[in-house]
């Protein structure tokens, strides 16, 4: 179910913009490894389907974000070759960020929560029925 549009322009403005950055943070989580990628192309997704019509129709229609938000609102799950791929990726950076960081202990138990976080968080998540691709 989708949220309503705010019927207030300067509110919806506000959720463009908080749409807008929510997304760029999300990009740039695709290089750098402790910033999340999906929870942030979701949470742009609901500030623009709050916002804007316009906005959330092209975010949701994306190639790039597009089917990954649509699969997870609608509950389908996402593709295990995906969610394998994110925690190799996920472990290889932060396993190099913990050797760049060798000198600073509390920075390893910090990657190490946030590893363990993200891959609780992952396993849970429903794996689509049908792979593409795999």
């Amino acid at each position: 179910m989708r949220p309503r549009p705010v019927r207030s322009k300067s509110i919806s403005a506000l959720y463009v913009i908080a749409g807008s950055i929510s997304l760029g943070l999300g990009v740039l989580g695709m290089f750098l490894p402790l910033l999340p990628t999906t929870p942030l192309w979701l949470l742009a997704a609901a500030c623009y389907a709050r916002g804007s019509q316009r906005f959330h129709h092209w975010l949701i229609h994306h190639p790039m974000f597009g089917e990954t938000i649509r699969r997870y609102q609608s509950g389908e799950g996402i593709p295990r070759k995906a969610r394998n791929k994110t925690l190799i990726i996920l472990w290889a950076t932060l396993l190099f960020s913990a050797l760049w960081v060798q000198h600073k202990p509390w920075l390893w138990i910090l990657l190490a929560a946030v590893g363990v976080g993200v891959t609780i968080y992952l396993m849970r998540l429903p794996l689509a029925k049908v792979d593409e691709g795999s």
